[in-house]
């Protein structure tokens, strides 16, 4: 090794001896006499000291440094005087006396500084990646990164689950995400998709009798990118046998349990709450809640549906539905502000409009109070605890849009009022989704979550009748507002499984070509199994307090699906794609 000891891992212990360190140059200092180089590692930065009693050829080296050069340095550590003593860093009471110095690698200047905060275009840091992960705030979050998947992996090991990779060239099962196709030399006209989830693997491993499977996965979709959202990503992937959505659940809050005391040092509570979907959406517009505060929804319909107001009437004969939230702290918004928030429902939830009352001091103001009765307004008043300094906002229209207004509304005023606490973490399970949901391009049912979860036993009769009544035996943990992670029961007859295939329009013959070597497995005995699957990336970005999960992933891809760095995707030769048997055609460029 060159070094004895990385830069930030010096103290004050290590006075009077000698150690070798290696690293790039955060910055120099030439005072005359006097230099300075703060040389960083992925540990911290130390201060290497050259003067007048270093040697001259070390002391020249020392002056010829810049920014990023790579440097090896052996000296004696030494205690700082007391006015160059810097309490910021853990290494700001010492500093090396260098006794030899070795300039590994010259740099030129990098295109930006490298230094936390970096207000460099993010397409700059993207495109000189290997730039940006040398910054101290991108290091440690990888290494928070490698820190939480030991912990998954111990602790899933230490609980009997058995690591076992699934392909990453596998059948094209397009019933979800669109796949990424991956084309074959040898079967000409052939592809591989890769793996949206190890799902199907894994339910064949249970079969196999597996019966505890793990494995940190990568995954691919291809499908358009949003903060939280990669084409390829990584899972914490699990699954398990002759187990109910108790046991999966049970094991799952351990481990969440364990994570939180290992990572964050936070005793968490278990059993977490559970809330059934119907329940989440009815209260919060949404099925993953962030309940860090309040803000729930309530229903108006009933009290209004004889009011004379036409935006709320005619709703209501429609079959659509009135609801609000009552914010406390909103009264002192401001007009503006108001205005702001009907257009952020309007443009990003598309809902029709925003009622609103106000109590400032007790003023109140009101978009809709003079069109209904005083009875009505004391009524809407008293259904949602109307006080001094809240303000009501009301969405009429389909109870889809409402569900979707005022669950992004609550948030988007939570962040306006800054009452989120970012070191407050609330976890819960959403059960019970609906099995299906209604594709109105396709004119059929699709799968919510995807066709191998099982629906609840006593849905079972409306799987081929009315699969719209059909619920699930499927769950997702929640993490102030995100979907952390997800899974289901499987089922495991080849009863149900053609009956559901049969439900989201899969004809026999379909279901054969997509699904024949799962419905052949079935045929020779099936564990009741279940599983969970955590998003890696999301889960580490949730921990870490960040919005993007750019900050957790080494090389991620942009909006485009493109990655800045190596310019991929590219174009290839003509010879592979004759080697592929394929020809392309792509769309003309526009001028």
């Amino acid at each position: 090794m060159l070094r004895t000891i990385y830069c930030g891992e010096l103290r004050e212990e290590h006075i009077g001896q000698e150690v070798k360190v290696c690293g790039w140059v955060q910055r120099q200092r030439d005072l005359g006499g006097l230099i300075f180089i703060d040389l960083r590692d992925r540990s911290g930065i130390v201060q290497l000291a050259f003067d007048q009693d270093s040697d001259k050829e070390d002391f020249e080296k020392a002056f010829a440094t810049r920014s990023e050069y790579v440097l090896c340095a052996t000296g004696t550590v030494r205690s700082r005087g007391e006015s160059a003593r810097n309490a910021n860093i853990p290494t700001g009471f010492i500093e090396i006396a260098v006794t030899h110095l070795d300039i590994i690698s010259a740099a030129q200047t990098p295109p930006f500084e490298i230094v936390d905060n970096s207000n460099a275009r993010e397409e700059l840091r993207l495109k000189h990646r290997y730039l940006d992960l040398r910054r101290p705030e991108l290091q440690s979050k990888l290494i928070a990164r490698s820190k939480i998947t030991t912990i998954a992996r111990n602790f899933f090991a230490d609980n009997g689950f058995i690591d076992v990779e699934t392909p990453i060239l596998v059948k094209s099962t397009p019933e979800g995400a669109r796949d990424y196709l991956v084309p074959s030399r040898v079967h000409p006209g052939s592809f591989y998709a890769l793996p949206q989830s190890p799902q199907l693997y894994k339910q064949l491993l249970m079969v196999s009798g597996f019966d505890r499977y793990f494995q940190i996965a990568r995954c691919f979709r291809d499908e358009d990118l949003r903060a939280d959202r990669q084409p390829e990503f990584t899972q914490i992937d699990l699954e398990m046998s002759f187990v109910d959505q108790e046991d999966i659940i049970d094991v799952n809050e351990r481990f969440l349990k364990h994570l939180f005391k290992e990572f964050k040092g936070i005793d968490l509570e278990i059993p977490l709450q559970r809330m059934p979907y119907d329940q989440a959406m009815l209260r919060y517009g949404c099925d993953k809640p962030d309940l860090r505060f309040g803000f729930e929804i309530v229903e108006l319909t009933e009290l209004l549906k004889d009011c004379e107001f036409k935006v709320f009437a005619d709703t209501i004969a429609n079959g659509g539905k009135v609801r609000a939230i009552n914010v406390k702290g909103g009264g002192k918004f401001t007009r503006k502000e108001i205005d702001s928030l009907t257009d952020y429902v309007k443009t990003q939830q598309k809902a029709k409009g925003l009622a609103w009352t106000k109590n400032n001091g007790g003023e109140i103001s009101s978009s809709y109070a003079k069109f209904l009765t005083e009875d009505e307004n004391k009524a809407i008043y008293d259904a949602m605890g109307f006080e001094n300094d809240d303000i009501i906002f009301i969405v009429a229209d389909k109870t889809k849009v409402v569900c979707a207004a005022l669950g992004a509304l609550r948030c988007e005023v939570a962040r306006r009022l800054n009452i989120i606490d970012p070191d407050c973490y609330k976890l819960l399970w959403i059960t019970d989704f609906p099995m299906f949901e209604y594709d109105e391009e396709e004119n059929r049912y699709v799968a919510t979550h995807h066709p191998f979860t099982a629906p609840r036993d006593e849905d079972l009769e409306f799987l081929l009748t009315d699969p719209g009544k059909v619920y699930s035996k499927a769950y997702d943990i929640i993490i102030n507002g995100s979907e952390a992670g997800g899974g289901s029961v499987r089922i495991h007859t080849p009863e149900v499984q053609n009956k559901v295939f049969d439900a989201i329009g899969l004809t026999k013959e379909e279901s054969q070509l997509k699904f024949g070597y799962l419905l052949e497995a079935f045929k020779y005995g099936v564990p009741p199994h279940a599983g969970l699957a955590y998003g890696l990336d999301r889960l580490v970005g949730l921990l870490l307090g960040t919005d993007a999960i750019r900050d957790v992933i080494a090389f991620p891809k942009v909006q485009n699906a493109s990655e800045l760095m190596t310019e991929c995707p590219s174009e290839v030769p003509q010879k592979s794609l004759d080697e592929l048997f394929i020809s392309v055609n792509p769309p003309a460029k526009e001028e």
